[in-house]
């Protein structure tokens, strides 16, 4: 069993490499926080909705660097962000209303697909 000092640096430093991905592939933290609390010991569903709102502040931030520093426009991103706001409802309305063993398995589905296009794709 880990201490609450291990727990700490654990977190720490899950936290530091789930900001780490975001920053430079996108929402990629998402795969590291979510087994993150799962391994704290919180349940499934829950695990995935704190990532989103742990993940929300460091996508801003990320988002705000790269548009101060010009490499990407927000005229360029307009056009998806109503289907993507729509998609997070939806997603946000599901979540609730999936068993666990269904979000492990689709999940470490996407894993995988992600996984396979950067090999291959």
């Amino acid at each position: 069993m880990k201490t609450a000092k291990q727990k700490k640096w654990w977190t720490a430093l899950g936290g530091l490499f789930a900001g780490f991905l975001n920053g430079l592939f996108g929402a990629g933290g998402g795969m590291v926080v979510v087994p993150m609390l799962e391994r704290a010991g919180y349940e499934e569903v829950k695990s995935h909705a704190m990532s989103v709102s742990i993940i929300l502040p460091i996508c801003v931030l990320s988002a705000g660097i790269y548009l101060w520093n010009g490499h990407v426009a927000l005229q360029d991103a307009l056009p998806y962000l109503p289907w993507m706001l729509g998609g997070s409802l939806l997603g946000a309305w599901l979540l609730p209303r999936c068993k666990p063993r269904f979000l492990h398995i689709v999940f470490g589905l996407l894993i995988l697909w992600a996984a396979v296009r950067m090999v291959f794709g």
